[in-house]
């Protein structure tokens, strides 16, 4: 026969083997069961829409007879308001053991990919694809599958390949905080990649155009405009012998395409790519001569103005022209801002011949030309949006002439 006592630890103590279980005096349905080898398990029984159920509160080696009665109490209660607990932690159980088998892939479309965009719906395909990219062979991998040792042999061959460390950290980063972000949610306990640690570098790559390539650079934007305006009239010469409409003539416009007045702008403002792609027309004040950075835009989140010279002014004054309807100042299409400018720039640097020359080192050359025009580093920081002075002095080389006059005033 069970024994009937108040389960406590002397009770539990006292438990022989031939007793087989105590059912306690003051919660209905909890007990204690000892098996053939001596091994007690606490349960709390109770009948749920006619069946019975035995709910297991957990093994003696792990929590003490006091934890197992709260816990009891606390199940007890649920019956009571009508949750069968042993069916809710068998659901647990099975969800648990789904998000243990969840792919990468599938982790990132159906959870992070929506997390991201009320976020920044911006950013948040790019950041999703861009994991995917870099990542593809972690395609096949359960999230809790990813380890440290794989990370570290991509970094390898990306290093071989000349990738830069802030390229590779870059990367590493996206994929840890997507890990990250599961461990937050309960997909997995965990993960290892804090072990890859970020590459220590010394990141001040500085590329900005000598006389002779700005040179090249502005020759090939003409000479890309020249060709298409040709292109343009022999296309409509085609279709006037054959009777169709034609297309718009590009002799008629400064520009025959957005091309043209983004580089012009990004040479004389240094504004990043997401910046100036993100410029509205009501950012730009022609009567005042300068444009605004929203902070939404800004990677500093901090707002700021840039001046318009001569040649911005023209450049975004003649564009606005040919595009009075327009909502933002470089459209993909009508009411949505241009995101990629990969494929024209490519061309441009081709017809150039300019090598390891990007389209943010434009900014660069914006800065560059600044400190070599004596602008003190100050005022080039306010013009970049740099929270602070560390990330400007990286262009203070370029201005000799400034440590050679103050110098001079104590000679």
């Amino acid at each position: 026969m069970p024994i009937k006592k108040k389960i406590t630890t002397t009770s539990i103590k006292q438990l022989r083997i031939e007793d087989k279980r105590i059912n306690d005096t003051e919660i209905l349905g909890f007990h204690a069961r000892i098996s053939s080898a001596g091994r007690i398990v606490y349960y709390l029984f109770y009948r749920f829409d006619g069946k019975q159920v035995n709910y297991k509160l957990g093994n003696a080696t792990d929590i003490t007879p006091a934890q197992a009665r709260d816990l009891a109490k606390e199940k007890a209660g649920q019956v009571a308001k009508g949750n069968d607990v042993h069916e809710e932690k068998k659901q647990v159980r099975q969800e648990t053991q789904r998000r243990k088998h969840l792919k990468l892939p599938v982790y990132l479309d159906e959870r992070y990919l929506p997390f991201l965009i009320t976020r920044n719906p911006k950013t948040a395909n790019r950041i999703v694809n861009h994991i995917k990219s870099r990542f593809a062979f972690l395609m096949d991998k359960e999230l809790d599958q990813i380890t440290p040792w794989e990370i570290e042999k991509w970094r390898s061959e990306q290093r071989q390949k000349g990738r830069t460390p802030s390229t590779i950290n870059h990367s590493v980063n996206s994929l840890k905080g997507a890990l990250s972000r599961a461990v937050e949610w309960g997909l997995i306990d965990s993960h290892e990649l804090s072990k890859v640690k970020t590459i220590k570098a010394d990141n001040i790559r500085v590329r900005y155009l000598n006389e002779s390539e700005e040179k090249r650079l502005r020759h090939a934007i003409k000479l890309r405009d020249m060709n298409a305006r040709a292109a343009r009239r022999s296309a409509n010469e085609h279709r006037e012998i054959r009777g169709y409409e034609q297309f718009p003539s590009l002799d008629d416009v400064t520009f025959v395409d957005y091309v043209e007045p983004l580089i012009l702008l990004a040479m004389n403002t240094g504004l990043r790519r997401g910046e100036l792609l993100s410029l509205a027309w009501s950012d730009i004040y022609f009567t005042e001569r300068y444009l605004q950075v929203r902070g939404g835009n800004a990677k500093s989140k901090q707002g700021r103005t840039i001046p318009l010279n001569n040649e911005a002014y023209n450049a975004l004054f003649n564009w606005r022209e040919q595009n009075q309807k327009a909502t933002y100042v470089f459209e993909g299409k009508a009411g949505v801002p241009l995101t990629e400018v990969k494929k024209p720039w490519g061309m441009v640097m081709k017809m150039a011949e300019i090598e390891e020359f990007n389209f943010h080192d434009l900014r660069h050359h914006f800065a560059s030309k600044l400190v070599m025009a004596g602008v003190d580093l100050n005022t080039v920081r306010e013009l970049l949006g740099h929270a602070d002075l560390k990330m400007t002095l990286r262009y203070a080389h370029l201005a000799p002439e400034h440590k050679a006059a103050a110098v001079s005033l104590i000679g």
